[in-house]
Formats: structure tokens, sequence, C-alpha cells
């Protein structure tokens, strides 16, 4: 469901939503609010819509700081390390 989860959010992105997984919710509640039937099992909330907000993926700085932060534009940074970093080639 996981991988079900991330495929949806990334053909949101695509046609020009944002999204949010959301894992940890009150499934109980959840149910009996939106009126779902027994029969299906809830895994995850998948929330969509038009991102309020730019966001720009950073390559981490050299001290390791995964901190977000907002520009004086209201653009939210976020700090990830560089796919050199986290794919290990067999060549090495």
């Amino acid at each position: 469901h996981g991988i079900v989860g991330q495929t949806i959010l990334l053909g949101a992105i695509e046609k020009g939503f944002g999204g949010c997984m959301i894992g940890a919710i009150n499934k109980k509640q959840l149910r009996q609010q939106l009126s779902i039937d027994e029969k299906y099992e809830i895994l995850l909330v998948l929330a969509l819509g038009v991102p309020a907000e730019r966001v720009v993926i950073d390559d981490l700085p050299e001290s390791g700081d995964t901190g977000y932060w907002r520009d004086e534009q209201s653009v939210h940074h976020v700090p990830k390390r560089s796919l050199d970093e986290l794919i290990i080639s067999q060549d090495e």
C-alpha cells in the first residue's frame, strides 16, 4: 500500500497537485465520519490538493544540516543528500 500511495502522490505532482501520505490516523473515527463500509481496510490517508507554497529541493550543505527553512519569498527549502551519496555502485 505504501508503493501505491507513493505512485498516486507522484502522479498528483505531475498534474500540478501536492500531497501528503498519512499513516497515523484514527481509523475507527475516519470510518465513522466518512461512512466507510467495514469490508474496506483503511491503510493510509492521502491528502491531495493545490500546494499553498513552493517547495525546492536543495543539495545538503557541507554541515550536513537537514533542517527545512523558508526564504524571504516564502519558498520552502528542503535539503537532501545527492543520489551519488545514496546509490552504491557495484563498480567501486
